[in-house]
């Protein structure tokens, strides 16, 4: 179930930015601050600017507000896991193209989607979940669907990424062929998808992918008209500063061009986290304090899932005026009575910070949203629209020029 209620269609008050909403606000719960122009400038980079086609991961903010700013910013292709997204963004887009992403479905959810909403494209890892996908798609006579796009996932390295994708999902290279054969049989278009990892801090992450790639393309001497490089592509963080995504389009353009496919086969991608975590940021309020612990209203039940469970560490920044005497190191404990909420950060804001103060969290776009329950009775909080920038971006024109990048030789 998504809270669209909290992160979805609602009218929202323009805020010149965080500190302005708590001095209209003053609020007792957390507050959720969209950023439209960053969501939809992210999306003009990667509609404009990667050698291919972009998907949108759902699963990293599913808010249908977001989902109509991707659309009206170039994205038309929506990477989709489950029933309940192919429904949401069916219901929310309904000229958008779904692909069902996730290696293993139920054969009611591909009948669904592939007879009342239209997918077309659908991702697997076995030759059980080929059978299934050709059994819940053929019609009642038992003929097999014809226009099927099926991608094979190819089990990839994720030592270059902050968080790995490399154990459920995927077939080994050296079990690959007999499946890539036996699926180009069946399809219209033969795809072969990976995932590097979420949060890829260098572009050798899909070269070496897309080495994979070429091993199974040889050894299975088939056709592939589909070459999808998944999601991964980074975001800023304290601690965090990948190269610039024209890095990674570069690299991935360079690769691909030399992997034994057709010209006219296609390069795409899943961007998720890249194309929303500047949309996000969140105002927490500080309800205590415990030496270098701050008891704040949101947390590990809440949009601060990451922080707690993964130890991510988001930008921060302490909201009230006047604050002085230097800066600290913190940790965060959230609102509910489980020990669990507990995000270790350090997160680093003024040393005098104290009960009542504000705190803005940001790049919290990214499952955040997809994230947050309501344990405890804590999760609700209103949402407003900012229109300042956030406080990192891939995409404002200020990082390094890519051709001096660590990852690109620089020519002058």
């Amino acid at each position: 179930m998504f809270n669209v209620s909290v992160w979805g269609s609602l009218e929202l008050h323009i805020y010149p930015d965080a500190p302005a909403v708590v001095r209209a606000l003053a609020p007792d719960e957390p507050v959720i601050l969209n950023r439209k122009a960053a969501a939809s400038r992210a999306a003009r980079f990667f509609a404009e600017k990667f050698p291919g086609k972009s998907l949108y991961a759902v699963k990293a903010n599913p808010s249908p507000d977001l989902l109509r700013v991707l659309w009206d910013a170039g994205i038309t292709h929506y990477d989709v896991a489950s029933i309940a997204e192919v429904r949401l963004v069916r219901a929310t887009l309904p000229e958008a193209v779904l692909c069902f992403m996730h290696p293993v479905k139920t054969a009611s959810a591909i009948t669904e989607a592939y007879k009342v909403h239209g997918v077309r494209t659908f991702s697997l890892d076995t030759q059980e979940e080929l059978e299934k996908i050709l059994g819940a798609t053929s019609d009642d006579a038992g003929n097999l669907a014809e226009d099927l796009r099926l991608c094979v996932r190819l089990r990839v390295s994720s030592e270059y990424s902050e968080l790995s994708l490399a154990s459920k999902f995927g077939i080994d290279l050296a079990d690959a062929a007999p499946l890539l054969q036996a699926t180009r049989q069946v399809a219209d278009w033969l795809g072969i998808c990976f995932h590097v990892g979420s949060q890829a801090m260098t572009p050798f992450a899909y070269v070496q992918a897309l080495e994979r790639v070429r091993a199974a393309i040889v050894d299975a001497a088939v056709t592939v008209d589909i070459i999808d490089v998944g999601g991964g592509f980074p975001s800023i963080y304290p601690g965090m500063e990948p190269p610039p995504l024209e890095d990674f389009f570069g690299a991935i353009h360079r690769a691909s061009e030399s992997l034994p496919i057709s010209y006219s086969s296609e390069l795409w991608c899943e961007p998720g986290r890249a194309l929303c975590a500047e949309y996000n940021s969140l105002i927490v309020r500080v309800e205590k304090r415990r030496g270098d612990e701050l008891y704040i209203n949101d947390g590990a039940y809440g949009a601060l899932f990451d922080a707690a469970h993964v130890g991510w560490r988001f930008p921060v920044k302490c909201l009230n005026a006047g604050r002085q005497g230097g800066e600290a190191e913190f940790s965060f404990y959230g609102p509910t009575c489980d020990d669990a909420d507990y995000m270790k950060g350090p997160f680093t804001l003024p040393a005098d910070i104290a009960a009542g103060d504000y705190i803005e969290i940001g790049m919290l776009g990214a499952y955040g949203a997809a994230m947050r329950t309501a344990f405890n009775g804590f999760g609700q909080g209103e949402v407003v629209e900012a229109s300042d920038e956030p406080m990192a971006s891939q995409y404002l024109g200020n990082r390094r020029d890519p051709r001096v990048s660590d990852n690109v030789v620089s020519l002058r």
